[in-house]
């Protein structure tokens, strides 16, 4: 078991290279997310930062990462065709912020504990399966959807397995080799430099793939067969401190009486919050000391976020779980890796956007797959397949419910499979039948809902004649008033066929039986 880190001070070895990891992998997510959404570029930086250092403070998560997410593009990409002006949908995000936070406080954070860990574990994996298929057609220099989709259909009626096969067809040969070193390079080092001594575990691999391949590609570039410019990150470069100051727009609040713009926050909120809820199970599962992230003041804290966002020019934030899930692979141990993480985002957009502009995408996109291998090993599925089909088809059914829709659809049917299984064990378990000749014993356990009733009423209706029926809900911690009526039915007819009926109850659990003992 991993030993627990008192001090987070004392976390700076684990924690400061993880952020240079977080940096990394969330630098193209906000610019792809907010062209995915059809914002300025600099908005999807905004929200980064401010997810970073705002919700990093605030947030009760040690490993949680916050940003723009690729759930909330379809809804921001609406919200700004509705809306008179971007000005006007960044006083939404801000009224979104003050929504979570009222959220937060009405404590509606608990929201996120009644989903099944089957319905988790399978979000985990479904994420790992997606970024690899997503990242596939960048690794190899196809950029045709934006960095951070998740969608299975896109608007031209490609699909994500379409995409990657068209993405052959696109190849880019010095982006596929850029691409097959970045990411034999993080299993190198992942699986035996890190065992030879202390350098490879405090150099994050993705730092050395990613310098090491703008190198080889400015090499190439010498060669005249470099990366075209749309296989680079492409950050907004500002020509003086004036135009970098720009960047940031204040929202418009004379569009408070629009009645869109309270749509879109009360969407945005709700989407966002549920996302959060959902990402911040996951970011507990995944961390080795198992801490439990406070669910109403990450609701909080991501209003917090919300409304910062949006007062400087920001997309709306959520915790996103591409970022927590690279935070927890890069090792990081405390919040100070994700507060890093948007200091640097901050500091390199602002001083050295030219510098990152050479850093091609093929490495990043490596980055993301090796993380999604770890987080879909075939391991996974071996270890929920041995804890039996109730646990394995829900973890199946909402990894492929995600992966052909959306996060959240995806675990609302994964929900509704646990559900049935936790109905169906309960209906099996619920009442026992034991029939010896004539005597018969109906044992009522745990919960009897209006669910059994069908079975109780039936098997009660097929006890033949000159029958001893004993009825013990001694056992049961609840009887459903319909089930109740029909033990009570059957007490009352039973001397017409001579059967003889004992009921044996607890004195401490009533349930509403009020027959004589024997009928």
């Amino acid at each position: 078991m991993a030993q627990r880190t008192n001090s987070p001070l004392g976390s700076l070895s684990s924690d400061l290279p993880a952020s240079l990891v977080v940096f990394l992998v969330a630098l193209p997510l906000c610019l792809g997310i907010a062209l995915g959404s059809g914002a300025p570029l600099f908005s999807g930086l905004i929200a980064g930062i401010a997810g970073g250092i705002v919700i990093g403070i605030i947030s009760g998560s040690q490993l949680s990462v916050s940003g723009p997410a690729a759930g909330l593009t379809t809804i921001v990409a609406a919200a700004l065709l509705k809306l008179p002006s971007f000005d006007s949908f960044l006083l939404a995000v801000v009224l979104a912020g003050v929504f979570q936070l009222v959220f937060g406080f009405l404590k509606f954070g608990v929201l996120g504990d009644y989903v099944p860990g089957a319905v988790i574990k399978a979000m985990l994996a479904a994420i790992g399966i997606i970024l690899i298929l997503k990242q596939l057609p960048h690794f190899v220099g196809f950029n045709a959807d934006y960095e951070g989709d998740q969608n299975f259909l896109q608007p031209n009626g490609a699909n994500t397995f379409s995409g990657v096969w068209e993405s052959l067809n696109h190849l880019v040969p010095a982006a596929a080799l850029i691409g097959l070193i970045s990411l034999g390079i993080q299993v190198l080092w992942d699986k035996v430099l890190v065992k030879k001594g202390r350098f490879f575990q405090l150099v994050p691999a993705p730092l050395v793939v990613v310098l090491g391949a703008i190198v080889f590609n400015q090499w190439l570039l010498s060669l005249g067969s470099g990366m075209p410019p749309h296989a680079l990150v492409s950050i907004p470069v500002a020509s003086s401190a004036d135009e970098f100051r720009s960047f940031f727009i204040l929202p418009d609040f004379s569009a408070i009486t629009n009645y869109e713009v309270w749509i879109t926050a009360a969407t945005i909120a709700i989407v966002a919050s549920l996302e959060t809820l959902l990402n911040i199970e996951a970011a507990d599962e995944l961390d080795p000391y198992q801490r439990v992230t406070p669910t109403n003041r990450e609701l909080k804290a991501q209003g917090a976020g919300n409304l910062v966002s949006g007062l400087l020019g920001g997309l709306p934030v959520t915790s996103v779980i591409v970022r927590t899930s690279a935070n927890v692979n890069a090792g990081a141990k405390t919040k100070l890796s994700a507060i890093f993480h948007g200091l640097l985002l901050l500091l390199c957009v602002a001083f050295i956007p030219r510098l990152l502009n050479l850093i091609p995408l093929p490495a990043l996109a490596a980055v993301l797959i090796y993380t999604g291998y770890k987080l879909a090993k075939p391991a996974i599925f071996k270890e929920l397949y041995k804890k039996g089909w109730d646990q394995f088809i829900p973890f199946v059914v909402t990894i492929v419910a995600i992966l052909l829709t959306d996060l959240l659809k995806g675990i609302c049917i994964g929900c509704l499979v646990g559900l049935f299984f936790v109905l169906r064990s309960n209906f099996r378990s619920a009442v026992f039948i034991v029939n010896d000749q004539h005597q018969y014993l109906f044992r009522l356990r745990k919960d009897v809902s209006f669910l059994n009733k069908p079975i109780v009423k039936a098997k009660l209706e097929e006890v033949p004649a000159h029958s001893t029926v004993l009825i013990d809900t001694t056992r049961a911690d609840f009887l459903d008033r319909d089930v109740v009526e029909v033990i009570e039915d059957f007490m009352k007819h039973a001397p017409l066929k001579n059967i003889r009926v004992e009921l044996k109850q607890s004195p401490f659990n009533d349930h509403g039986l009020r027959m004589s003992m024997t009928a």
